[in-house]
């Protein structure tokens, strides 16, 4: 049977996704929860899906990007959550596909210079169309754009305008980076989804205290409905 990964950052933003799967059963290893089921494809196939929590950062997401892929073997790797748009074209709720996924406050010429050898990465050209089908097929506002990954919460003018500074991007977020250099690194298709939850204009002291279930909801349609046309 064929298996896909499928994770995100944060609670909400997989246990929606995790209500479209069948025979369900939970496993827990590397201090992750994950959530292993099926999901029936529109050809009719069952695919194998393997769903988790990464938590936010880095760090956490190329881990977990590393173990999906050790212990399940997936042909695919699809991240998805929210991320704060910087966009001048994008709205709340939107979505940015990540055709570049950039790093802040790195330095690329040293990372680089290990495999993969990239200084920017790049969400698999098949899975990018696949979410843009699902997409049209929702509704949803979308580009395929620039996504930028760093550690640190966007929530000022300043913070904002120095992110397009370094990256051109449309959002910016504290993962897709991390899963896409792992994805990369291990041969592995993957892409970044991002639903635009705010216009990092608001403190995460505040942030934390929204009901993000909306903007959850919208991710966890598309990757359903890609996972459907896999």
């Amino acid at each position: 049977m064929r298996t896909i990964a499928v994770f995100g950052a944060m609670d909400e933003e997989i246990a929606l996704f995790a209500t479209h799967l069948r025979d369900v059963e939970h496993l827990r290893e590397a201090g992750l929860d994950v959530t292993v089921g099926t999901i029936a494809t529109k050809s009719g196939e069952t695919l194998r899906v393997a769903a988790t929590v990464a938590g936010m950062g880095m760090v956490a997401a190329g881990a977990a990007t590393q173990f999906l892929i050790t212990r399940f073997s997936p042909e695919a790797v699809i991240f998805s959550g929210i991320a704060g748009n910087i966009s001048n074209r994008l709205g709340i709720n939107d979505v940015v596909l990540g055709g570049t996924v950039r790093y802040l406050d790195s330095d690329m010429e040293l990372i680089g210079q290990a495999a993969p050898g990239e200084k920017e990465y790049h969400s698999d050209a098949r899975l990018l169309e696949l979410a843009s089908q699902a997409l049209d097929n929702e509704g949803v506002k979308h580009v395929t754009g620039v996504i930028a990954t760093g550690n640190h919460f966007i929530d000022t003018a300043d913070k904002r305008e120095d992110v397009r500074r370094q990256t051109n991007a449309d959002a910016v977020e504290m993962e897709g980076a991390g899963v896409l250099h792992i994805a990369d690194k291990n041969q592995v298709p993957a892409i970044v989804i991002r639903a635009l939850s705010d216009n990092t204009d608001t403190a995460y002291s505040s942030f934390r205290h929204f009901d993000i279930s909306a903007y959850a909801d919208t991710a966890s349609r598309v990757v359903a409905g890609m996972v459907e046309r896999l």
